[in-house]
């Protein structure tokens, strides 16, 4: 194995704030075994990933928890910027990571270009800076995209996103270019949906496209959940298949909640107060062990259902919008 390709949403809910995060210990490392570990893991932001990171209100990338340009610093996935490529000759091969948030709204196929928006946004510390910079770097993703179809001598190019093609009906020409088989072979990865199939995306024939999951293990969205295996032989040529795990062992029926509230409340994220709607879920549960809100002072929980986690997030005020009170997470 050379490599593992991640195609983001790597931390539920709300992505990590830090190097020093404890989640990269306790939904990572403590996860995937040291072999898994062993070799880099190519990532790209998906869009619960970027809630919480400063990644969205900064063009610093030293202020991007997840940025990680050293390929040989295994503590941490290999990601030396939100979209970048990484060439290896000696397979015949070329990576080229693409973020492409800005089309989180892209499900809606009645969408034009200019009604894309990261919708998630809402949850920053800086919704307008936020969009507006996730507009930006979606441009600059496919402008790298197009550089990298033109110039890579690459007999194979495996292009990835947090998105499945079926999100980018607005921008066919993508779509196209994806299907284009004439210089070299292209291996399309996607995820979001938590599923591992092909008949779900729009087909990029002759080339080949799959849907990887990208859910952190939060939830699924199809019974076929596992990994994607690729391998690549002497040639250049890769061929894929799937590893399935039995659907009960990751996929567990909802079990009853304790929640008042009914299903609207099966779920909150109890100590971020970034939805109202969930607002009324607190009252119904005031001896819950979250906060209710709006609120300033937080219990410093991640709440689903009736599982609750020690949280990362710094005491900020009601929303989350303040910036000015976004500190970095201490262990």
């Amino acid at each position: 194995v050379k490599f593992i390709v991640n195609v983001g949403d790597s931390f539920y809910p709300h992505g990590v704030m830090s190097k020093a995060d404890p989640q990269w210990e306790s939904k990572w490392r403590r996860i995937y075994a040291p072999e898994l570990r062993s070799v880099p893991w190519y990532s790209v932001y998906g869009n619960h990933d970027l809630q919480r990171d400063p990644c969205m209100c900064s063009d610093r990338l030293s202020d991007c928890a997840q940025i990680n340009a050293d390929a040989d610093n295994l503590d941490f996935f290999f990601m030396p910027n939100v979209t970048w490529h990484k060439e290896h000759p000696e397979m015949g091969i070329e990576v080229v990571a693409l973020d492409l948030n800005h089309y989180m709204l892209g499900w809606d196929a009645s969408k034009d270009a200019a009604q894309h928006e990261f919708e998630d946004c809402q949850y920053t510390a800086c919704p307008v800076a936020c969009r507006e910079r996730s507009k930006r770097r979606a441009e600059e993703a496919f402008e790298l995209f197009r550089h990298r179809m033109e110039a890579s001598v690459a007999k194979t190019l495996i292009v990835f996103t947090h998105y499945p093609t079926d999100y980018f009906h607005s921008e066919s020409w993508f779509l196209e270019a994806l299907k284009d088989a004439s210089k070299r072979r292209l291996l399309f990865l996607g995820g979001h949906r938590h599923n591992i199939d092909q008949n779900s995306m729009v087909s990029i024939a002759p080339n080949v496209g799959w849907l990887v999951g990208g859910g952190g293990g939060w939830s699924c969205d199809g019974s076929q959940q596992g990994f994607l295996v690729a391998e690549i032989d002497a040639g250049s040529q890769v061929a894929t298949y799937p590893v399935l795990v039995d659907t009960g062992s990751c996929c567990q029926p909802p079990g009853p909640s304790s929640w008042k509230g009914g299903g609207k409340c099966d779920w909150i994220g109890c100590d971020n107060c970034i939805d109202d709607s969930f607002c009324e879920c607190r009252a119904l549960n005031p001896d819950g062990p979250c906060t209710q809100c709006p609120n300033s002072q937080r219990k410093g929980r991640i709440c689903s259902g009736t599982e609750c986690s020690d949280g990362h997030f710094p005491n900020m005020t009601a929303h989350g919008r303040d910036p000015a009170e976004v500190t970095p997470a201490s262990r």
